[in-house]
């Protein structure tokens, strides 16, 4: 796959065999896909040692690209990180079969009976970055809701996507379902993205799981229906009638659990009355733990923080920093997320059920927090045992895209020999 030609000729048989292998996947059996994922979550258990020596390779190439510590620690996988993909596996082994579910039903006077009906989508594409588990997680809810994946890994995670993907398979060819069914793509070619993103013949739907480069890239270029995941610039606001501890622990876990995933948080914003008090508390507690606070008004003057300026605003750092900004009441913080939020996750620390009704009222992100940290915009949280991606956009799925949101539907419609006069 040195040149153009055979990239195009190998993603062309990738997405031949996938829908081939989706007509199977449609009306395969429950307990089929079932046994499929049980038997890939044992793969990854037993291979482990194999995952973790292909994951230290990529490791080694993401130290050798120059990798922030943020981005590293989303590519790391050890044994507890390994055991979570086992446990999201069979997470999602055990759910309810969506294909087939009745989503309504109901007669008509000229006697028919119609019902709506979960069906899958197809052939899914899903271009993810340096994450390797999202190999798993994809793989998964697509097999479960009866689509054809074709998987293509960021260049970091090659070697850690391609031990991971092999245990699907494994799976899979242990159920007797079409080994075509998860496909993941060969080479590290960008060439190849664009390829997937033109393949309208043979995908239905493109998953962007990245950054803001990513998603953009695929949104211009895709010719393929595309599930939107735009950045995660999460905000924090701390009202005055917040809880002091409930702030504390929610603002801190919420920026320092995990910077590099897409629901931690970017940018605080304090109601000036409690300033002075529970939010220099907060700043100050977010610099003991190593956060580097950019600030503005009447927070810039706690020691230790450098001054925030407009590049700060509706930034995604995913890394040991936030923005924070006093702000005169609720409708000042709404206004200030509704124009430089990104639609993900945001969340209202408060006391008050006015307040917390008002900020998610006239909000519009697929998720909306109260007094709960933003780390748990998780599919996986969120009990649908893994997730594609949060979805930011608003046509078909919505928020953390787990088996049920891979599905579209149709009508059966019965009738006895029944006309239209």
């Amino acid at each position: 796959m040195k040149d153009l030609e055979s990239i195009s000729d190998v993603m062309a048989d990738i997405g031949r065999r996938a829908r081939i292998a989706s007509q199977t996947l449609a009306f395969a059996s429950a307990d089929s896909k079932r046994a499929a994922l049980m038997a890939a979550a044992d793969a990854v258990s037993a291979h482990r040692d194999e995952i973790i020596a292909a994951n230290a390779r990529d490791l080694e190439f993401g130290r050798e690209k120059g990798l922030s510590a943020a981005m590293m620690d989303r590519l790391m996988l050890d044994g507890s990180r390994i055991e979570s993909i086992v446990e999201g596996l069979r997470a999602v082994a055990g759910q309810d079969d969506p294909v087939g579910q009745v989503l309504a039903e109901w007669d008509r006077p000229s006697g028919l009976h119609i019902s709506r009906v979960r069906t899958p989508l197809g052939v899914i594409g899903v271009i993810y970055e340096s994450r390797p588990n999202v190999t798993a997680d994809a793989g998964a809810l697509c097999l479960k809701s009866g689509n054809a994946v074709i998987l293509r890994g960021g260049s970091e995670s090659f070697h850690s996507s391609q031990a991971i993907y092999a245990c699907l398979v494994e799976g899979l060819r242990a159920a007797g379902l079409p080994e075509d069914a998860i496909q993941l793509v060969p080479t590290r070619d960008r060439a190849a993205v664009t390829e997937l993103l033109t393949m309208t013949d043979s995908v239905d739907v493109i998953v962007p799981r990245g950054g803001k480069g990513l998603v953009g890239l695929v949104q211009r270029e895709a010719r393929v229906p595309v599930f939107a995941h735009l950045e995660g610039i999460v905000h924090i606001y701390l009202d005055k009638a917040a809880d002091p501890q409930k702030a504390l622990d929610v603002v801190l876990n919420a920026k320092t659990r995990r910077t590099g995933i897409c629901g931690a948080a970017e940018c605080l914003l304090v109601h000036e009355e409690i300033a002075e008090d529970l939010g220099r508390s907060v700043i100050e507690a977010l610099i003991d733990a190593g956060v580097e606070v950019h600030a503005e008004g009447s927070l810039a003057g706690i020691d230790g923080t450098t001054p925030a300026t407009e590049t700060d605003w509706g930034r995604e750092y995913l890394d040991m920093v936030i923005a924070a900004r006093t702000v005169p009441d609720i409708d000042a913080a709404i206004a200030h997320i509704r124009r430089y939020g990104s639609n993900h996750t945001d969340c209202i620390v408060t006391e008050d059920e006015a307040a917390v009704a008002r900020f998610f009222e006239r909000l519009d992100s697929a998720i909306l927090m109260h007094n709960a940290s933003t780390q748990f915009a998780d599919g996986g949280e969120f009990g649908m045992g893994a997730e594609i991606g949060i979805a930011t956009g608003k046509m078909h799925a919505r928020g953390p895209v787990g088996a049920e949101q891979l599905t579209s539907f149709k009508y059966l419609v019965r009738g006895n020999g029944t006309v239209r006069p």
